[in-house]
C-alpha cells in the first residue's frame, strides 16, 4: 500500500531564500518545530541525519539518502525505518515561483507492509507536523533577509 502527505504555503520570499533557510540545517533547532535536528552535506547521493517528531509523537532519528538536490527547486531524500520494505519513505520540498514569492509544497510518499496500519497515524501526528514546520518556515524566510513586496 502507499500512502502520500501534502502540505503547502505561500511565502513572501524568493526561492532562493526559502532554500537558504531550508538547506541551513544547522539552523533547524532555532525554528523548527518537526526536524528537530538536521546533519550532513546537501549534495545529491550523501546521506542526512534527521531527527524528526510528528505532533503527539516520540522523536525519531534516521539517515536518509539525497535522491535530488536541485537549487533552488527541490529537495528530495528517501528513508526507509527499519528494514526496507516495511515502511519506506520519498520526502520531498518542491520551490515554485509564485508572483514575487514562493509556493512551497512538502511531500511525502510512504510504501511498505506498515503502510495500512499506520496511515490513520500519520494523517494525525505527521501531516500536522508539516504544517506546522511550513508555517515555521514561512516566518523565519519572510524574516530573514529584505526583499521587495509587490
Amino acid at each position: 500500500m502507499a500512502k502520500r502527505l501534502s502540505a503547502d504555503v505561500d511565502i513572501d520570499a524568493t526561492p532562493e531564500q526559502v532554500w537558504e533557510v531550508l538547506t541551513d540545517l544547522a539552523a533547524y533547532p532555532a525554528w523548527n518545530p518537526f526536524i528537530l535536528r538536521a546533519e550532513g552535506a546537501v549534495e545529491l547521493g550523501r546521506r542526512l541525519t534527521v531527527t524528526m517528531q510528528p505532533v503527539g509523537g516520540r522523536a525519531t532519528t534516521l539517515r536518509p539518502r539525497l535522491v535530488e538536490v536541485d537549487v533552488p527547486r527541490q529537495l528530495r531524500w528517501r528513508g526507509t525505518s527499519g528494514m526496507p520494505g516495511l515502511m519506506d519513505a520519498e520526502h520531498a520540498f518542491t520551490l515554485e515561483p509564485r508572483g514575487s514569492g514562493t509556493r512551497l509544497v512538502q511531500q511525502e510518499d510512504f510504501r511498505g507492509v506498515l503502510v495500512p496500519f499506520l496511515a490513520a497515524w500519520l494523517d494525525r501526528s505527521t501531516l500536522p507536523a508539516f504544517v506546522a514546520m511550513n508555517e515555521a518556515l514561512k516566518s523565519r524566510a519572510e524574516h530573514a533577509a529584505p526583499h521587495i513586496r509587490g
